[in-house]
C-alpha cells in the first residue's frame, strides 16, 4: 500500500488530469490523499458558487474513496499576488502530514498562471530533504490548460507514462460529473467527450483503449 498525494490548482483538476489512474489506485489498495490549492473569492466568484463547487468536490472525493481532502484557501486566479514562501509553507505542511509515497502535480507548462506557481511551490516539497520518501513524482496534463497554452518548447507535455485506465473511463465520467458546475458542452475543452477523446487518443499511442499520460518527473526503482 502506497499513500497517493494529488496537489490540485482547482478543484476538478485531480479528476479531469487522473481520475482513472486514481481509480486504479484505490483498487490496488492504496490510500488516496487529495490537495486543493485554491478557491474562488469575492467579487470574481460569489460564495453560493464556491459553496457548492465545495459541495460537489466532497461528494466527488467521498466516491473516489480519498481519505482526506486538503483545502488550502488561496485565491484563484491571484495566487500570483500571494508570497512565495507562504504558498510553500502552506503546501510542506501537507506534506509532513501525508508522508506520500507518489506525488502528482500539475503541469508546469499549463497556460493557467495559477497551474505554474503551485507546479513550482510543489517541487519545494518533493526535494529529497525531508523526514518523508517520495518515490515517483509525475506531471498530468489538464484539458482547457495544457493545450491552450502558446506552443513552446518550455510549455510542452512531453509523456513518458501511460496508464490503462480502460476499466476505469466509466467511473471516471461519472465522478467528472458530480462537477456539474465546471462542465460544458463539447467541443468545450471541460466537457465529458473532451475527457473521453484524449482518453482514447492516449490510449491508441500505447495500444489500449484508453490511458492517462503523465511526464516522469522523478520515480525511483
Amino acid at each position: 500500500m502506497s499513500k497517493i498525494l494529488v496537489i490540485a490548482p482547482h478543484a476538478d483538476d485531480e479528476i479531469i488530469g487522473l481520475g482513472g489512474t486514481l481509480l486504479k489506485h484505490v483498487k490496488q489498495g492504496d490510500e488516496i490523499y487529495v490537495c486543493i490549492v485554491t478557491r474562488g473569492k469575492q467579487p470574481l466568484f460569489s460564495e453560493e458558487f464556491m459553496l457548492r463547487l465545495r459541495e460537489e468536490t466532497l461528494n466527488c472525493h467521498k466516491q473516489l474513496e480519498v481519505k482526506k481532502t486538503y483545502f488550502l484557501e488561496f485565491p484563484s486566479v491571484m495566487l500570483d499576488e500571494i508570497s512565495r514562501y507562504e504558498l510553500n509553507g502552506a503546501m510542506l505542511d501537507v506534506f509532513k502530514e501525508v508522508k506520500p509515497q507518489v506525488v502528482y502535480i500539475p503541469h508546469f507548462g499549463d497556460m493557467q498562471k495559477d497551474h505554474a506557481l503551485v507546479s513550482e511551490a510543489a517541487m519545494v516539497c518533493v526535494r529529497p530533504k525531508y523526514s518523508y520518501k517520495i518515490e515517483s513524482v509525475y506531471a498530468y496534463e489538464t484539458l482547457s490548460e495544457t493545450e491552450w497554452n502558446i506552443p513552446h518548447v518550455a510549455n510542452a507535455f512531453i509523456p513518458q507514462r501511460y496508464v490503462d485506465v480502460t476499466d476505469y473511463m466509466e467511473k471516471k465520467i461519472e465522478l467528472l460529473k458530480c462537477y456539474n458546475s465546471q462542465l460544458s458542452d463539447f467541443p468545450n475543452a471541460r466537457s465529458c467527450e473532451a475527457v473521453v477523446s484524449l482518453a482514447k487518443y492516449r490510449g491508441v499511442t500505447v495500444g489500449v483503449r484508453s490511458a492517462e499520460a503523465f511526464m516522469v518527473i522523478r520515480e525511483l526503482r
